[in-house]
């Protein structure tokens, strides 16, 4: 199975409390839309905050609506010039996501 994932990388000027605020609001709103045994079940990600970067796993239904939510709210609130997104398709990449 192909693995798609996000990868958000974040400029110096955003406080990451307020990423790691912004991704549990998105989980919240997933629970919302797919209840919270699904979300338990089928989401995935990770906020590496000494690297200023968060990586969610958009492969399920899920993930999906997270990814979506989540990229919602920190392009609203942090702007697109502080927000880098990056699409990886391969499973293998996404450690990688996280180290480079």
């Amino acid at each position: 199975m192909t693995r798609t994932i996000y990868r958000f990388t974040f400029d110096p000027k955003v406080a990451l409390d307020d990423v790691e605020a912004s991704l549990l609001l998105a989980v919240f709103a997933a629970e919302g839309l797919h209840g919270a045994a699904r979300v338990r079940m089928d989401a995935s990600y990770l906020l590496a905050a000494k690297r200023r970067v968060c990586v969610i796993d958009a492969s399920t239904r899920v993930g999906r609506a997270i990814t979506t939510i989540f990229t919602s709210f920190v392009l609203r609130s942090f702007g697109a010039e502080s927000v880098r997104v990056e699409r990886i398709r391969k499973a293998t990449d996404a450690l990688q996501a996280v180290r480079r």
